[in-house]
């Protein structure tokens, strides 16, 4: 049997089609095109998943069904997208509409919980039960696993890790508040402080790494001038560093899981972001000589991690 993942994204649809042991045998994607509407989304969607059937020749009795990760708040119960920013919809009922297309039944899940099923499933953290996950892009994503699955609250807009308070009064977030961890440890973030500092500090190696412009500041440049030994490189990663553990240190609090993963692109500095972030997490839980203190790793599937976790919504 097979199982079919989508995973919904503002720029394109992806979808994959699994085996049972959730080993991709075919993905391709489309443009979104969200500017033309939910039914024209939909619509490419299923036909995006009928033209990987016909590619692999299988049947829809061969198919268990389809599971979708969608960016924004979910109501997993009913399959709507009751708002995406992302794709500009309100209450869209995305498994209803696509099941009129489609021969399956249809599951849907916010994208970042996706993401940390897909790692639970076939990546860093298989065999694993308990997990939280934050993704370091734009923002700040966030989905945690518990007993095996995806935890997803009592109505759709919960797990919003990256919305959790940091700083009260703090850095502006795009939710409209101020001071959420967003504000502080997403890759925006640090591109925003590495700039801020540079300014302050014009004999920073920040300015020779960006060609003296420094629009084109990334989330690799603190990092890249941290190893070149340079005061101000190493302050803005450290304190990056305190920003991201802080926010980790609050989850296990919370949810004292098996594992904290990390995806995204900041975690390409692989151990330069994790070390630190481990010792910071082993020095400021709670009661670390008594409690367990789960490792911060990073995931390993990248792109396919959606994918992957898109499918094992349907069993």
């Amino acid at each position: 049997m097979y199982r079919i993942g989508v995973d919904l994204g503002g720029t394109n649809i992806k979808a994959g089609i699994m085996d049972e042991s959730y080993k991709i045998l075919i993905k391709d994607s489309v443009p979104t095109g969200a500017e033309r509407g939910f039914e024209a989304v939909v619509k490419d969607m299923a036909e995006l998943v009928l033209n990987l059937m016909q590619r692999k020749s299988i049947s829809e009795k061969d198919v268990i069904g389809v599971g979708i990760g969608s960016p924004g708040s979910i109501d997993p119960a009913k399959g709507v997208v009751t708002y995406s920013n992302n794709l500009d919809w309100n209450d869209a009922p995305l498994a209803d509409e696509l099941m009129k297309m489609l021969p399956f039944k249809v599951k849907v899940s916010n994208d970042a919980n996706c993401a940390t099923l897909g790692e639970v499933k076939a990546g860093a953290a298989t065999n694993v039960d308990n997990v939280v996950l934050l993704t370091l892009g734009t923002g700040v994503g966030g989905g945690i696993v518990s007993e095996g699955k995806i935890l997803e609250g009592g109505h759709a807009g919960g797990m919003e890790l990256g919305h959790t308070m940091l700083l009260r009064g703090g850095a502006a977030c795009t939710c409209g508040r101020k001071g959420c961890l967003e504000a502080y440890a997403s890759a925006t973030a640090l591109i925003r402080q590495t700039k801020e500092a540079a300014k302050e500090n014009p004999e920073s190696k920040i300015h020779e790494i960006c060609g003296n412009d420094l629009s084109k500041v990334n989330g690799k440049t603190a990092f890249l001038a941290a190893q070149m030994d340079d005061e101000t490189g190493k302050k803005v990663v450290s304190e990056y560093i305190g920003y991201l553990g802080d926010g980790i240190v609050d989850f296990i609090n919370v949810f004292r899981p098996d594992v904290v993963l990390l995806s995204g692109g900041i975690c390409n500095e692989g151990k330069n972001l994790t070390d630190p972030v481990n010792e910071f997490v082993q020095k400021n839980c709670y009661a670390t000589a008594n409690n367990f203190i789960p490792k911060v790793v990073t995931a390993i599937l990248g792109n396919d991690a959606g994918l992957i976790g898109a499918a094992a919504l349907v069993d």
